[in-house]
């Protein structure tokens, strides 16, 4: 065993352990489960029953109702907006998988633990390393359960930054949608029930703390919480939160991290607001790691939302440059993790700009994203450098000169100035005509919610299992540390869900080794 591995082995011994002792204190400190606010306040009447209610209609929740219907539940999925999918459905649709076959068919060498190392790194060893280990472990078979058992498929290869190699499998149409839709496909042919405009409120508890149901609102207009008619569900077997996180939430965001203002914009979908995840806490859930909040890098103020800028963005790192528009020169790694780039883009005060010739464009943006990145103003082509230069107000005089720069680092394939990995296949930019975007950072994902174990299930103030609750995908806290990396969030949601799934419906454990 090399030096490398002995450190992430004992990283997770001292982890784990660190969990145990935590847990031997916690437990003569903390209220037991059944002392838990909501405990015994289930109502003597219900207005209607289930074996399992899940909260959420992405990724990991329609993945935990399958799996939950499979093992014979009855099951019923709920999603408070008008439409379902929530942020997965306008995800990237890139996942990451250790070993996959596109990988293979390209010389890459990885594994589960070069992807933890990477997790680990990213996620300044916050991480809990057994559900990190967890992600890695089970993301290629997460992946082969989504092309065979669900029927998405996947095209592509790509790179994320603070990844060690290309191990990211893009989806046939750049988006979650095509893992979203034919899950709810199959969710429905399956006979589980689908209901949106249908809020959580409230959770129920019996006498003994274990989740028993919950108060809804039927009927709800987002975001009038008001609006809707009261009811209550019942769940014989579990209740699976799968409601995403809070980054559209300001307040919330901010009673974290105060530099987050309703002024920065985000990437989510307008329910991301974490009401569930509240309410989850409210009924004894243990959170972690809330104020570890992501900012996506690679958004563009010249588009809203997600955008498509990331389509473009992300495909070039590596083979284009990033510079301050102020200078002309570099200042970060392109293939930095998020919060690395992100940092250094606000650090500047306006946004920086990215770009690539002809041929980092074309061998590794996809057609469809860069034309639509193009159709919103987002990425501008230009036929030559003194021409984008000039459109951007960069010093043309520096700004060529580091691209000299950059085409010498490109030939060697080393970058000395900021240690960018430079791809084998990387070309120096020379090859008109060039395609570029302004860059300025959204917030993206929140790291932090609801404590969980290996097996999905939520932990309560006495650092135990909160009987009947499990939560799966950004809802669950723990996994990413500081800072998730790019296309693991795919895989995190469909291993999560249908770990949760499993055993909301009643199947046996799933193994973490």
């Amino acid at each position: 065993m090399d030096e490398e591995k002995r450190k992430i082995r004992r990283r997770e011994f001292f982890g784990a352990g660190g969990a145990m002792l935590l847990g031997g204190a916690a437990n003569a400190a903390f209220p037991a489960a059944n002392d838990a606010p909501n405990a015994g306040n289930a109502p003597a009447k219900w207005d209607e029953t289930c074996d399992v209610v899940v909260v959420g209609t992405g990724f990991a929740g329609l993945a935990a109702a399958f799996e939950a219907r499979g093992r014979g539940a009855d099951v019923l999925v709920i999603d408070k907006m008008p439409v379902y999918g929530g942020n997965s459905i306008v995800n990237g649709g890139d996942f990451a998988a250790p070993g996959n076959i596109f990988q293979k068919e390209s010389g890459i060498e990885d594994s589960p633990d070069l992807m933890l190392k990477d997790m680990l790194a990213a996620g300044l060893n916050l991480n809990h390393p057994d559900l990190a280990r967890m992600v890695c472990l089970h993301a290629g078979e997460a992946l082969e359960w989504a092309q065979t058992v669900i029927g998405a498929k996947f095209t592509r290869l790509n790179f994320h930054g603070g990844h060690s190699v290309k191990r990211s499998v893009q989806t046939v149409n750049q988006s979650g949608s095509e893992l979203v839709n034919k899950l709810l496909t199959k969710v429905l042919e399956s006979g589980v029930k689908v209901e949106t405009r249908v809020k959580m409120t409230r959770l129920f508890a019996g006498k003994d703390g274990r989740i028993a149901g919950m108060e809804v609102r039927r009927g709800y207009k987002w975001p009038i919480d008001a609006s809707g008619t009261p009811a209550t569900i019942k769940a014989n077997r579990a209740v699976v939160l799968a409601s995403g996180g809070f980054s559209r939430d300001a307040a919330l965001r901010q009673a974290h991290d105060p530099r987050l203002a309703p002024e920065l914009e985000s990437t989510n979908h307008p329910g991301a607001t974490g009401e569930a995840l509240l309410e989850a806490c409210r009924a004894g859930a243990m959170s972690v790691h809330m104020d570890w909040i992501q900012l996506g890098p690679w958004t563009s103020p010249d588009e809203p939302g997600f955008g498509y800028t990331p389509q473009v963005c992300e495909r070039i790192v590596g083979y284009g440059l990033m510079v301050d528009p102020a200078t002309g020169k570099r200042f970060f790694k392109e293939t930095g993790n998020r919060k690395e780039r992100a940092d250094a883009i606000i650090a500047l005060g306006h946004p920086a700009v990215i770009f690539g010739d002809t041929y980092a464009v074309e061998s590794q943006v996809e057609p469809r994203g860069l034309q639509k990145a193009m159709e919103t103003g987002a990425v501008r082509r230009f036929d030559t450098l003194e021409e984008l230069a000039g459109a951007y107000g960069i010093p043309a005089k520096p700004f060529l000169e580091e691209i000299a720069r950059w085409n010498g680092f490109v030939d060697k394939k080393k970058d000395p100035d900021f240690d960018c990995m430079i791809f084998p296949d990387a070309r120096p930019t020379a090859k008109a005509p060039y395609y570029a975007m302004r860059l300025w950072p959204r917030v993206h994902h929140t790291m932090g919610g609801l404590l969980i174990n290996t097996q999905a299930q939520v932990i309560g103030l006495d650092m135990k299992p909160i009987p009947g609750l499990y939560a799966a995908g950004e809802v669950a806290g723990g996994i990413h540390g500081a800072v998730r990396l790019g296309s693991v969030a795919m895989a995190d949601c469909v291993i999560f869900g249908r770990i949760a799934g499993r055993n909301a419906g009643g199947n046996a454990a799933i193994s973490s080794q």
